[in-house]
């Protein structure tokens, strides 16, 4: 409830701002015709200046002013940005952001730009990142960088399990995490970080779920969610799973005793970083699937600011953004994965057995519920499933209680 307060909160002072103080904001905001500013979160923050500087070289008079945003920070400081009205004309967002901010009114609908910037067309990107783009009927976001889950596992320790390949099937992999967890006291078959709120979802598409935003369904209800949601508690109450939080997950990769586990293509460097000892015995693999191998879409859009005054020169920095080249640049300065299909055409992604795969997974991944209510509503999920995994919980009355309480959070 408090977040949602705050919510409209801000979107009763953006009125107030849009009314009186338009010149104030623009003042304030220190925009120029000749300066783009953008707020980029974490990481890509620091890195991005490297590609900003190709940008200024080739659009002269032009400057970028990059401000790198902590993680951490960075919600409440874009909450703040949308209450006084004084934002960047650029802002990152995480993909399950996206529906919050523009709830709020504070990214600035593109439709009216696209006949002019056909390189945003939706068909250019895979179908998840797609529909992230878009919120009600509006164009809020163009995909910067993509990510997506796939299945991590030690292919020596698979192969003495009697898998010569990762498991394809919910039937393959609950027998091999069975079997590995057999192994004896302290062994398990596969991680599964409870704390990570798409991966149950992850499982309900895999099973046929699907929510009815349209009409206001969730459908937390239905045979399929429940049926996953009995599949994602089996593995810890068979003890294929740790319900504890046990080691590293990296450190107890390498030394096998959690010889699976669900990531994203992050974790392809911080292995070998990590855990040299092990190159050459893990891999990647697509998700193990039931009647779908789908998997998550992440990774971050890039919108403009809904009171820019600049709107022209930072469709401009989206578009040198959007183009293959900078994408192939940006996977080499960051190791983020390009949004745009064309770039995936590319031998560095199609010949990297690594790449590939999540090539390959990105084909079927899926966007979170696309509601401002998603990560209220998954933390809701993630606390019912501890109550049923830590504590002894019936399941499908901690799923009734759920559904209800997700379906009141939606209405709000």
């Amino acid at each position: 409830m408090r977040k949602w307060l705050v919510l409209t909160f801000i979107v009763a002072l953006l009125a107030l701002s849009a009314c009186g103080n338009e010149e104030a904001a623009k003042k304030d905001s220190g925009n120029k015709d000749d300066e783009i500013t953008v707020w980029a979160m974490g990481e890509e923050g620091k890195l991005l200046k490297q590609l900003t500087d190709k940008f200024e070289k080739d659009n002269k008079g032009l400057k970028v002013d990059v401000q790198a945003i902590p993680w951490d920070s960075a919600h409440d400081k874009l909450l703040t940005a949308v209450a006084s009205g004084n934002g960047p004309d650029i802002l990152q967002l995480g993909t399950t952001w996206v529906p919050e901010f523009a709830e709020a009114g504070a990214l600035l609908d593109l439709t009216e730009y696209m006949e002019e910037h056909p390189e945003f067309a939706a068909e250019n990107y895979f179908d998840g990142a797609a529909e992230i783009m878009q919120y009600d009927d509006q164009i809020v976001g163009i995909p910067w960088y993509v990510d997506t889950r796939v299945l991590y596992y030690r292919t020596d320790i698979l192969e003495e399990a009697g898998y010569d390949k990762a498991p394809e099937t919910w039937e393959e992999l609950q027998d091999a995490a069975k079997k590995l967890a057999d192994r004896g006291e302290g062994q398990y078959g596969i991680d599964i970080d409870q704390n990570d709120q798409i991966m149950p979802f992850i499982f309900a598409w895999q099973n046929g779920y699907e929510a009815n935003l349209e009409e206001s369904k969730l459908n937390f209800d239905t045979p399929e969610f429940l049926g996953a949601m009995e599949y994602y508690t089996s593995f810890f109450k068979e003890g294929a799973s740790q319900v504890e939080q046990g080691e590293d997950i990296i450190q107890a990769f390498a030394n096998g005793k959690k010889p699976m586990f669900f990531s994203g293509p992050w974790m392809v460097n911080i292995i070998n970083e990590q855990a040299p000892d092990i190159e050459g015995k893990w891999a990647p693999a697509v998700m193990p699937g039931n009647e779908t191998n789908a998997s998550s879409m992440g990774g971050a859009t890039l919108s403009i600011f809904h009171n820019s005054e600049n709107v022209e020169n930072a469709l401009k920095f989206l578009s040198y953004m959007n183009e293959t080249e900078t994408q192939l640049e940006w996977l080499d300065i960051s190791n983020t994965l390009p949004s745009k299909l064309e770039s995936w055409e590319d031998p560095i992604l199609q010949d990297d057995p690594m790449y590939s795969v999540f090539g390959e997974q990105l084909k079927e991944a899926k966007a979170g519920l696309q509601t401002e209510q998603f990560e209220r509503i998954a933390q809701e999920l993630l606390s019912a499933l501890e109550r049923v995994n830590a504590g002894g919980a019936d399941l499908e009355k901690e799923i009734e209680q759920f559904n209800k309480t997700a379906q009141d959070l939606l209405e709000e």
